[in-house]
């Protein structure tokens, strides 16, 4: 079993598609960590030799903010925003969008479900 970066690597799938299970390797970087480690892409995780895995390791570790690191490094730049009191720190705190997205339709995911009510009529005002 391939273990890199504190993640087990799954087994049937190919080396490009596994590194992606990594928090904080996508497609572009699981290219260019397999483009340095001189691996076949299209080799299943299974297929691999002790040296390639170690080749793969080294690498991410070296190269790569990854996982635990990266996770710290986010959450201690949205804490900084907050405490300086910038608006996307504002944001982050009342859990809305922060990259100036609209908020007065969609947003569901960010605001949560907002129950309307249909068909209520207002009240006529007295004279």
């Amino acid at each position: 079993m391939a273990r890199i970066a504190g993640v087990d690597l799954p087994r049937t799938k190919r080396v490009d598609i596994a590194l992606r299970y990594i928090f904080g390797i996508g497609p572009t970087r699981a290219d260019e960590v397999i483009a340095k480690a001189q691996v076949n892409p299209a080799t299943r995780v299974k297929d691999l030799t002790e040296a390639e895995v170690s080749k793969l390791r080294t690498i991410v570790d070296r190269d790569f903010k990854v996982e635990g690191d990266l996770r710290r490094e986010i959450a201690l730049n949205i804490k900084r925003l907050q405490e300086i009191g910038a608006y996307r720190g504002f944001r982050h705190r009342r859990n809305l969008p922060v990259r100036g997205q609209r908020t007065r339709t969609n947003a569901r995911t960010k605001r949560g479900s907002r129950r309307t009510v249909a068909g209520r009529k207002r009240s006529k005002a007295k004279k």
